[in-house]
């Protein structure tokens, strides 16, 4: 992968740099002042400063957890990619994802940067990316179908819970059900050009598919990756004093965190009111509910973000070193490795990675 140090270097580069980092700062600062200076919310800023910190550094460890578990399952498609760059693109995604407008989309892009620089072709980029987000997608919808029927167990016979439960539930299989049909329309009608966006976002969805029903101790890390952050979320309402039962947490987690699709950096303020609203909505209490949200919150977007700006530094010096080396002559005297094969890790799927790797 190289990079234009001028364009990176620049002014104008450097001045979007700091406006990124400020906002989430001025952001921040903004809904805590809103908070101290709405009377109905100062009941939520005392319940923030009672917080119990042993709670607190719970959740704190949950999400760093999290962060580990995308790791993981991130290195299951992009096996090609040596260990250290593997990593460090996962972290990289995943303080995109945290700061960018569109969450796992805009990361998934920020991904796809970073990989076709390093000289991984489009088509692999979105077919080991599609299969990436509809894997996590497909464990976001197990972990809906499991919370649905658990708040239906808690009263069988309650409609308004079977209607809560009822929707989210047939919502999620209906989304899965078009997504595992866009491979099957393509094959069914392959006399026809489709994108070649389009074939390899199919081949995505394949390859997502064949990954659930194959074992790999890897899939523990997308059970982490979303079980691990709703344990965060769950950490945060007991520092509060008033845990939340496992059902209406994962359903209010899950619903709540569609607010996130709305295109504002980090989410601030969007998410905690998606959250809190539906938290409240699955019967958690509503003051109770905002201050564990918004430490929440805080703790999903900075965690995540420093592991992100690490990441992408151990990156950049990565890929310098593999400009330079690619930039040395190699004396003709050098010696030819007997086996004829080429250095590990520098496949073509992304070789200037390898390089790095085995520079």
């Amino acid at each position: 992968m190289t990079f234009d140090t001028q364009t990176d270097r620049s002014p104008t580069t450097g001045v979007r740099t700091a406006r990124r980092a400020v906002a989430p700062v001025i952001l921040s600062a903004a809904i805590g002042s809103l908070v101290l200076a709405v009377p109905p919310l100062r009941g939520v800023a005392r319940d923030i400063v009672h917080l119990h910190l042993g709670w607190v550094l719970v959740a704190i460890a949950f999400e760093a957890g999290s962060c580990l578990g995308f790791v993981v399952i991130f290195r299951l498609f992009f096996d090609e990619v040596p260990a250290g760059a593997a990593r460090e693109l996962a972290l990289t995604e995943q303080g995109s994802g945290a700061l960018l407008p569109g969450g796992g989309v805009g990361a998934l892009a920020i991904g796809g940067w970073l990989l076709r620089r390093a000289g991984m072709s489009t088509s692999s980029i979105i077919d080991r990316s599609s299969a990436l987000f509809f894997l996590t997608s497909a464990v976001n919808v197990i972990a809906l179908v499991v919370g649905g029927a658990l708040l239906i167990a808690r009263e069988p016979l309650g409609g308004y819970d079977l209607l809560r439960a009822g929707i989210p539930i047939l919502g999620g299989l209906a989304a899965t059900a078009a997504v595992l049909a866009v491979p099957v329309l393509l094959h069914r009608s392959q006399q026809r050009r489709w994108p070649s966006w389009l074939v390899d976002l199919a081949s995505g969805i394949v390859r997502a598919r064949r990954s659930l029903l194959a074992p790999s101790w890897r899939l523990l890390g997308a059970a982490g990756y979303l079980g691990l952050d709703i344990a965060a979320l769950g950490a945060t309402f007991a520092a509060t004093g008033h845990p939340l039962p496992l059902a209406p947490l994962v359903l209010g987690y899950l619903i709540g965190y569609l607010a996130n699709l709305i295109p504002v950096p980090g989410g601030f303020g969007v998410l905690e009111g998606g959250l809190a609203g539906t938290l409240i909505a699955y019967g958690a209490p509503a003051t109770q509910a905002a201050a564990a949200v918004i430490v929440y919150h805080a703790i999903a977007f900075w965690i995540p973000s420093l592991s992100g700006l690490v990441g992408y530094a151990l990156l950049r010096r990565r890929l310098g070193g593999a400009d330079a080396a690619t930039q040395r002559p190699t004396p003709s005297s050098r010696p030819v490795a007997s086996s004829g094969t080429p250095p590990k890790y520098a496949s073509s799927t992304c070789p200037k990675i390898g390089l790095a790797e085995s520079a």
